[in-house]
């Protein structure tokens, strides 16, 4: 029995701890296998470890393959130097940090 066939589909990719997201696969100009789809993703993952991939797509042209990954926005926090600590909120300052941060004096720039 012949291997199905596909032109879009998603793969689903399981991170450490139980986390998992899933990946939108486009194939153009032709159909891949499963097996296949996942060895390109694989290579995106692969090459791409610090990024998360939300979409690939291949495009199939004679014996050539071209992959576009696109990948998902990173969430960016601020961060800020408040009296001697890099952080990003006061969330977990305690009382005599946060009154320092009451006390401190702002200056102008310019």
């Amino acid at each position: 029995m012949a291997e199905k066939l596909y032109k879009n589909t998603s793969v689903k990719y399981d991170l450490a701890a139980g986390i998992s997201y899933v990946i939108d696969v486009e194939v153009t100009n032709g159909e891949l296998t499963l097996d296949e789809i996942q060895a390109y993703v694989d290579h995106g993952l692969e090459q791409h470890k610090s990024k998360v991939i939300d979409r690939l797509v291949i495009n199939l042209d004679g014996d050539f393959v071209d992959l576009k990954y696109h990948f998902a926005d990173v969430p960016f926090d601020r961060i800020r130097r408040i009296t001697g600590y890099l952080v990003g909120t006061m969330d977990r300052f305690n009382n005599a940090k946060r009154a320092e941060v009451c006390d401190r004096v702002k200056h102008d720039v310019g």
